[in-house]
């Protein structure tokens, strides 16, 4: 009766346990162990969101080239019929899987963590496209993609702590920030420009314009699931949070922003090569939500000089990583080949190689040949 007693004292209804203990998983949440267990939490689930969207593009790919072969309108031309193929569909399927994944990485971790790690798609895309759809990834492409995860892994380790928003309320207030909504203007008016403007002219021959597009449309997603993730957890915690008008305007932004972002993918994937088109989507993107982020959620503001050095040099290794698999695509070098040139010959006498070089090198030097033609005609 006694410890009946205790009970009902210190738990008077069922809801008011249900807040304790809520409460008390807030403030386990809060301490060192806690963030240290949602950090790894949060890469745990960017890790699996790079290997769902990197196999997506494959199983995109491979879809649009079966419609080709059949003779159906391409995606790059308007067409839509990629909407009746299977492996379209499990593309989709595959992406969906890893942008949830990618969604629960951004509540528990900083945004300029998680986007780094999407390297790891570009590593898995070109991988798999070289075995499953014939696309040729030279050594500089290996290097590249080395160089790719080599830098996200110092991004990682030198990532900044994002300023804490635990309210719709602040993150209303960050999103009336007037530098936020400066940056925000400009990117949807450069957007729509490429929308518009550009991409009926020069899309099917310009790589980067499909590309820019999803990129700086992305940067509006990231916000808007970062939002979401906040009425989330103030939904789970017992608050009205469907009276708050913030949640439908993410919601809608995020609808059309994860729309806009497929439509104008699935036309970089049917005119370009996969093994460009996914890195470059990657630098793109990553460089927009990396402002993004800290515009929005000043989360540079408490780096010092070593962190921030750390992380432009991840990133600056990142973009030459990229640039070596995006460089020198169309060159045909191997790894044997590579060894034989490097490799030494027996050194011999010069006078050896009088012989077999020397005529050949006159022959090419016309100052040699004019000199030549002197002795000759003098004598």
């Amino acid at each position: 009766m006694g410890l009946d007693h205790e009970r009902a004292e210190s738990c008077p209804s069922p809801l008011a346990c249900m807040d304790r203990t809520s409460n008390d998983t807030n403030l386990s949440l809060s301490t060192p162990a806690g963030l240290k267990y949602r950090l790894y939490l949060g890469l745990a689930l960017a890790v699996g969101s790079s290997i769902f969207i990197g196999s997506s593009f494959i199983l995109k790919k491979k879809g649009l080239l079966r419609l080709a072969t059949k003779g159906a309108l391409r995606a790059g031309q308007g067409g839509h019929s990629y909407l009746k193929e299977w492996l379209w569909w499990a593309g989709l399927l595959s992406m969906g899987l890893g942008e949830a994944a990618n969604f629960a990485a951004y509540a528990f971790a900083p945004a300029t963590l998680v986007t780094p790690l999407g390297a790891l798609s570009v590593l898995i895309s070109a991988i798999l496209s070289s075995r499953f759809l014939n696309e040729r990834l030279n050594i500089h492409g290996k290097l590249g993609c080395v160089l790719s995860i080599l830098g996200s892994t110092v991004m990682v380790i030198h990532a900044p702590e994002e300023e804490e928003v635990t309210s719709l309320d602040e993150m209303e207030i960050k999103l009336q920030d007037p530098v936020f909504v400066a940056f925000a203007v400009l990117l949807t008016a450069v957007a729509l420009t490429l929308i518009f403007i550009v991409a009926p002219r020069r899309g099917q021959t310009n790589i980067l314009i499909y590309v820019l597009i999803c990129s700086f449309i992305g940067a509006f997603s990231v916000s808007s699931v970062k939002g979401l993730g906040i009425a989330i957890k103030e939904m789970l915690e017992r608050k009205p949070v469907y009276r708050c008008p913030l949640v439908y305007v993410l919601l809608g932004i995020l609808v059309l922003s994860v729309s806009t972002q497929i439509n104008y993918l699935n036309k970089a994937l049917d005119v370009f090569n996969t093994s460009l088109v996914t890195p470059i989507y990657y630098v793109c993107f990553t460089t927009t939500v990396v402002t993004c982020s800290i515009i929005l959620f000043k989360e540079w503001s408490s780096m010092d000089l070593d962190n921030i050095t750390g992380t432009l040099s991840g990133f600056c290794t990142i973009i030459i990583g990229i640039f070596l698999l995006h460089a020198f695509k169309n060159t045909d070098i191997t790894w044997s080949q590579l060894m034989s040139t490097i490799a030494k010959e027996p050194s011999s006498p010069q006078h050896e190689y009088e012989t077999s070089h020397t005529l050949l090198e006159s022959l090419e030097d016309p100052a040699v040949v004019f000199e030549e033609d002197n002795i000759l005609f003098t004598q």
